[in-house]
């Protein structure tokens, strides 16, 4: 069995690699490919990159018989990159190749050659570079500007001719020439719906400006050979637009795409989505560069792409056609974002007691939401430091549509890109799991939170559990900020205003305590908002948690009233309640300072007295249906101000 097992810790990676010495395969029958049938008569063929996510086969596990082998990799602790510093290797057969400044006599490459037993590699994906050969995409930036402006149509001889002019090595013709087509030739969808109206000859394809993903591979094809590269146009299915998870391929090839023999290697690249995507309804092409399938790695194109010869996997051992019917799709976005594994790696996912879980790791700080049958609810999300975790509770059952986005924590855009699809089968529904509408994804404190100074939680879990409907949240504020809390739930019909009074907020120092009573069982979403005390602006939110609390008898009344004089780190000791009972003696405990007095005014006035730090003291509630705190911030002074208010009992 040959399995490569990715055990990542902070400074390694390592890769157990079962190797397989055996005779080389003969090449397996290439399907027969007639004009128009690369795109095939399935939805799947429609393949213009609008690559709705992608899966993720990471050269997993595959079976075969060997040696085993050890290989340890230790890649540099950085987001995988489209670059790597550029080094032009000697390959065992180099081909002679035209210069760009020789571009006289245009001498057509020997018929290409499908790869033999030495051509197949073994192509751990490192998780390092997302390249099959080392790029450095700074180096071309000269070159990939002059081939966009090189505007030549009479003649795909004249093209290739023009496009050299600016190339040197191998690697910088196939560049300009890919570079030319991506931004050159848009995705014929009428062509593509009308057959009959439709020449890929790559002739036709140059003039009108137009094709499918047979045209593009064969123009692809002719340039290269005129500018002396072996090149191979390839065919087999693909996971592209129409795919649908779970689907099984069957019938002609439904997709296009090209091979290059550079430094001695085949390399693969799809200038078909390359070039841009066509939108849902499949009425419209927009042009949108895509680096991801230039010269992509082996490892990661299988994800999508399926040859009809086996051979062109480029990998060993092989995919089955089964293998890749039922691996996850991982698209472009999912690894140009930077991240790296997902689980589960199957496309359907069976829910276990109503419950479905998903994770993934990433390299660098990414921000995750999701989309459950196109809704972001009845999931708890997590960020981690390299990652996300998603807890999907559908709350109906049968089959729902799961979708995973994501952004980098540093992008400008609030703009989340689709990286994953899955589908969840729910055969049971978890009732107890029904979250609040008001729940925002991600839940909990994250390093995202650390960043907007919320420091040391402690309660690092997204959900807080409370027997009694009291519970007690603290941070570290690493800074100068102010914070704002409040308190929903879909069983409440609380205002504004007491949504905030059932949380008090304590400061000591730079720490804050969020003081929670519930006014009643359920589940509560405690949001948090923050701003720069400086900042005369509004609260930004920043996170939230879940409360859950199962005792029914549970039925907390408000905390009292405050006014603008209550400053934020006095604290009440007592009484904590907003309502007070009537006819009672309530003792008073208050810590606040820079007071030259303090009263508790009901029916009558009690001043209370001042002791290491506390004013304390005796309030009778008779007669009275409100009872204020006022304090008088300076002895000279007769004006008293209001900084707590508390509601009597109705008898």
């Amino acid at each position: 069995m040959g399995t490569m097992d990715f055990k990542t810790d902070p400074g390694a990676v390592t890769i157990n690699l079962l190797l397989i010495v055996h005779p080389e395969e003969t090449a397996s029958k290439q399907k027969g490919q007639r004009e128009g049938q690369t795109e095939g008569s399935r939805s799947a063929g429609r393949r213009v990159s609008r690559e709705s996510c992608k899966q993720a086969q990471a050269v997993t596990s595959y079976s075969n018989e060997g040696t085993q082998v050890t290989v340890e990799i230790h890649p540099k602790d950085t987001t995988p990159q489209l670059f790597k510093k550029l080094s032009f290797g000697k390959g065992p057969r180099r081909l002679p190749s035209l210069r760009g400044q020789d571009n006289k006599g245009f001498q057509r490459t020997e018929a290409p050659r499908p790869p033999e037993g030495k051509d197949l590699h073994v192509y751990p994906w490192d998780k390092s570079s997302l390249k099959s050969m080392p790029v450095d995409l700074q180096q071309f930036e000269k070159l990939d500007a002059y081939a966009l402006k090189v505007n030549v149509k009479n003649s795909v001889e004249e093209l290739v001719k023009a496009l050299l002019k600016q190339a040197r090595t191998d690697l910088e013709k196939v560049r300009a020439i890919w570079m030319w087509i991506c931004h050159h030739i848009e995705y014929d969808i009428v062509g593509y719906h009308n057959k009959s109206q439709l020449s890929s000859k790559p002739i036709d394809v140059l003039q009108t400006g137009k094709s499918i993903c047979e045209g593009y591979a064969g123009l692809f094809e002719q340039m290269c050979s005129i500018a002396g590269i072996q090149c191979m146009k390839l065919s087999g299915y693909s996971k592209g637009y129409g795919y649908k998870m779970g689907q099984t391929f069957t019938g002609d090839s439904d997709h296009a795409w090209n091979a290059v023999y550079l430094d001695g290697r085949w390399h693969l690249l799809d200038s078909t989505w390359g070039s841009g995507a066509v939108d849902d309804s499949f009425t419209k092409f927009t042009f949108r560069y895509n680096e991801f399938y230039f010269l992509t790695h082996p490892a990661l194109f299988i994800n999508n792409h399926f040859p009809d010869n086996s051979n062109w996997q480029l990998l060993k051992p092989t995919l089955t056609l089964k293998d890749f019917e039922n691996n996850m799709l991982h698209n472009s976005n999912f690894y140009t974002l930077g991240l790296l594994t997902a689980h589960p790696e199957t496309a359907v996912i069976q829910t276990v007691n109503g419950k479905a879980s998903v994770s993934v790791d990433c390299r660098s700080a990414t921000l995750f939401t999701f989309k459950l049958k196109g809704r972001d609810e009845h999931g708890l999300m997590t960020l981690k430091k390299h990652g996300m975790k998603l807890d999907i509770y559908p709350q109906k059952t049968g089959s729902h549509k799961l979708q995973i986005f994501a952004k980098p924590s540093k992008a400008s855009e609030d703009v989340y890109n689709c990286v994953l699809e899955y589908v969840v089968e729910c055969k049971s529904v978890d009732k107890a799991m029904r979250f609040p509408k008001d729940l925002h994804q991600p839940v909990g404190p994250s390093w995202f939170t650390e960043r907007q100074g919320f420091l040391r939680p402690s309660h690092p879990n997204p959900i807080i559990h409370t027997n009694d409907g009291r519970c007690s949240v603290t941070f570290t504020l690493g800074k100068d900020i102010s914070i704002l809390a409040s308190l929903h739930s879909d069983n409440s019909n609380l205002t504004e205003d007491m949504r905030r009074r059932h949380i008090m907020q304590i400061h000591r120092g730079n720490q804050i305590e969020l003081k929670i009573h519930l006014p009643h069982t359920g589940n509560f979403v405690l949001k948090i908002y923050a701003k720069k005390k400086s900042d005369p602006g509004n609260y930004d939110y920043i996170f939230n948690y879940l409360i859950a609390c199962l005792n029914t008898e549970v039925k907390w009344p408000a905390f009292p009233q405050s006014y603008s004089k209550w400053v934020e780190d006095y604290e009440i000791l007592e009484p904590l309640s907003g309502l007070l009972p009537a006819n009672r003696n309530v003792q008073f405990k208050l810590k606040m300072h820079g007071i030259a007095k303090v009263l508790v005014q009901a029916e009558n006035t009690y001043p209370l007295t001042q002791s290491r730090g506390y004013w304390e003291g005796t309030c009778n509630t008779s007669g009275c249906r409100e009872v204020f705190v006022m304090v008088h911030e300076n002895a000279n002074h007769s004006f008293y101000s209001h900084v707590l208010k508390y509601e009597v009992e109705t008898q």
